[in-house]
């Protein structure tokens, strides 16, 4: 499979879109692109990257998103491979809005399967397309800041962007000044 990357700029470090045509296929961190490589072909089998620029529809979404605009990763058309039970997962994640957040066994509730919190899990964390499919609004039932692909002072970055409510003991050492600045 043939598909195209770039690599962009944002407030927390170059991100890697993985595209084909105007879909994103994946979204990543500089520093997990291994991760990336890895997910993209268990998705799709080998995969041929090919360095090109972000089609517009794609960027400035993006770009809006760190500038505040948080609907504007709606507009963003996603295709991405996986089972048919982690694409329900990725796309229930598409329904928490900006700001809020939600524990595993909320999100196996959403899809119907109140006791499937755990494969949940496991979906939330093969998400291939980070912040457009906002797996960083998934936390712990203790309101703890569980794994995130990119790391979890990123999780705690995109929630206080976002303005999310997010219990003080939750925060990273060092990061709670940081969420009066998002």
């Amino acid at each position: 499979m043939r598909l195209s990357l770039d690599r962009i700029p944002s407030p927390l470090g170059e991100i890697l879109l993985v595209f084909e045509g105007e879909l994103l296929r994946a979204l990543d961190f500089h520093d997990y692109e291994p991760r990336m490589q890895r997910l993209l072909r268990l998705h799709y089998g080998p995969v041929d990257l090919v360095s090109e620029a972000t089609p517009a529809t794609l960027r400035q979404p993006v770009d809006r998103y760190f500038e505040g605009d948080f609907a504007a990763l709606d507009d963003i058309r996603t295709a991405t491979g996986g089972t048919a039970f982690q694409r329900e997962v990725w796309s229930a994640l598409r329904e928490i809005p900006p700001g809020e957040t939600l524990g595993y066994g909320r999100l196996a509730a959403m899809i119907g399967r109140p006791q499937a919190f755990r494969a949940v899990g496991a979906a939330n964390g093969a998400n291939p397309i980070a912040i457009v499919v906002p797996c960083h609004r998934v936390i712990g039932a203790d309101a703890a800041l569980t794994g995130y692909g990119g790391g979890l002072s990123r999780k705690a970055w995109l929630l206080a962007h976002e303005k999310a409510a997010i219990p003080r003991q939750a925060l990273l050492p060092g990061l709670d000044a940081g969420r009066s600045a998002a």
